[in-house]
């Protein structure tokens, strides 16, 4: 996935290396979210774009915020935040600190080491330096700390393995309007990633210590223009990274296996031009390029067209879209020498430059509304060439990516949205049949023997089904129940899959005046236990979480 924080890119390259949150969400005022065929600005990844839309301040007045909460497991999430204006000058910032005794998702159904913590905050700088040119600045800052969860075993052989990881970012977005329709924007930025592993001293065979820190430096402009039937919009996009991991790897029993330093450094530059063009008030035609050269380990090139287009049909009102898009995902900035290399030798395995994901996706939809209520169908189906992937080195706790050769991943969702009965009631309802699938060998980054027929994908789950139910109830009180299910992950290897599970949610809340509102929420409140996979992820194994409540209170004041 694609993450921008108010239109400013947050790059990270990185696989399976990230756990912790982005940003906390309850800085989120907002959240845009694009998926099927999106515009050619965009690049990298084919899964989604997600923008957080942040709090400006224009919607504050010298306003303040507390949340507080509590619940088992002695999970607190707490937050406060402020905002405030002028005529031209808005603000908005937020410190936040969280901590629980049940973190990340367990491999078994007890909770045994299994702590987190974090710390963050976020503010937001908005200037309207004109009527043509609106500025704003944004820092977001968050450190986190989790306890690599164990099962009985590992408590009690000692191992106290931890993850704590920073992401820092800072950035900057300018939008000017001109006359004609042309409105320009530039977004330069910078991001800091750090993830650093700490095995405990317990850990056998051997006791790793790896910190990676990649830092990105990028810049994003586009020019777009409105003339009569056509949008229109021209940019580029360029972005360097330096990567710096430090490896320690100790046998125990015994002395220093390896340490070694990796540093590598990595540039993209992209140029894309795109036009919507509605020839009749019925019809959407797009046609976009996007062209990439990324240069690291490995120098690659990619031109990218995309087209799509959409139908309304009068009179019934329905619209018919699809697409057809290439993309391009560059590597991750990892790789293997030296004595970590003679390390993975003798683990059987070896390792080479990983080349860019390259895929082929094409997507059908449909959206019939009907007296308030909506349905959407969606199918989608992609095509991946180099697949981006992960696998362990031996028993070292060393997550190194792979690509495999080829990814099949094609379903189709099913969404039911009803109106809003008596300004009280709301029902949604979603289906989802997936299936996905990878193909060896292996052609880059961590290779060893694979079996060059198809394998289902680690999280591949053929039905998912939720359904939300939204009620705004006398008195000010609101409850929102919810259910999901799941026909169960791949298990292991496959093509077994994992038993179907089902869970509930309810969440109930009454707002008191403008100052004080509560809530109680609970997850998995009827406390369903059950795998939900196997993959080579932190632990191995993951169970679903219990059953989890905690309140939480709000006050507003002015300061």
């Amino acid at each position: 996935d694609s993450w921008f924080i108010d239109g400013i890119p947050v790059i990270n390259t990185n696989i399976a290396a990230n756990v912790a949150p982005l940003i906390n969400p309850k800085n989120v005022e907002s959240l845009e979210v694009e998926r099927g065929g999106y515009s050619s600005e965009y690049g990298d990844r084919t899964y989604g774009i997600f923008n957080v839309v942040s709090p400006s301040g224009f919607e504050h007045n010298q306003q303040a915020e507390l949340v507080m909460s509590y619940g088992n497991f002695h999970t607190t999430d707490d937050q406060v935040s402020f905002g405030s204006h002028t005529e031209r000058f808005a603000y908005y910032g937020s410190v936040d600190a969280n901590r629980s005794d049940l973190g990340l998702t367990t491999p078994t159904s007890a909770i045994i080491h299994d702590q987190d913590s974090g710390v963050g905050g976020f503010m937001s700088l908005l200037f309207n330096a004109s009527p043509h040119d609106q500025l704003r600045w944004i820092v977001s800052l968050r450190n986190d700390r989790y306890a690599i969860p164990n099962d009985a075993a590992t408590q009690a052989a000692g191992i106290r393995d931890l993850d704590v990881e920073s992401n820092d970012l800072v950035g900057f977005h300018w939008a000017h309007t001109a006359p004609g329709g042309l409105i320009l924007t530039v977004s330069p930025y910078f991001n800091f990633n750090d993830t650093h592993y700490v095995s405990g001293p317990g850990d056998t065979p051997t006791i790793l210590n790896e910190d990676s820190r990649s830092d990105y430096v990028g810049v994003r402009a586009m020019l777009q223009a409105l003339k009569k039937h056509h949008d229109a919009r021209v940019g580029f996009e360029s972005w360097g990274q330096r990567n710096n991991t430090q490896f320690n790897l100790t046998e125990n029993p015994g002395t220093n296996v390896l340490r070694q330093q990796e540093s590598h450094w990595a540039n993209t530059e992209s140029v894309f031009a795109e036009d919507q063009y509605r020839p009749a008030s019925w019809l959407t035609l797009d046609a976009g390029l996007r062209v990439i050269h990324y240069g690291g380990l490995v120098s690659e090139n990619a031109v990218d067209p995309r087209v799509g287009g959409g139908i309304h049909i009068p009179h019934l009102g329905w619209t018919l879209h699809g697409y057809y898009a290439y993309y391009y995902q560059p590597p991750p900035l990892d790789s293997l020498s030296g004595p970590l290399l003679e390390f993975a030798l003798g683990q059987g395995v070896s390792f080479t430059p990983l080349p860019g994901e390259r895929d082929i996706q094409y997507d059908l939809g449909l959206t019939v509304p009907w007296r308030g209520w909506t349905l959407d169908v969606d199918h989608y189906h992609t095509n991946a060439r180099n697949f981006l992937d992960h696998d362990e080195v031996g028993n070292s706790n060393i997550f190194i990516p792979l690509t495999d050769a080829a990814a099949l991943v094609s379903g189709t969702e099913v969404s039911l949205r009803s109106p809003e009965f008596r300004h009280r009631v709301q029902w949604r309802i979603a289906y989802a049949n997936a299936i996905g699938k990878g193909l060896g060998p292996i052609t880059g980054g961590l290779i060893k023997d694979t079996d060059p027929g198809y394998f289902y994908l680690d999280h591949d789950q053929r039905n998912g089904f939720s359904t939300v139910l939204s009620l705004k109830l006398p008195h000010r009180f609101w409850a929102t129940p919810s259910v999901s299910f799941g026909s169960g992950f791949v298990n292991g290897d496959g093509p077994a899959h994992l038993p179907p599970h089902t869970t509930a949610d309810l969440a109930l809340g009454k707002d008191l005046g403008e100052h004080w509102s509560f809530a109680l929420h609970g997850t998995n409140v009827l406390n369903r236990r059950y795998l939900i996979d196997s993959s080579n992820t932190f632990g191995g194994t993951h169970t679903v979480n219990p059953r989890q409540i905690y309140f939480e209170a709000r006050y507003r004041f002015h300061y």
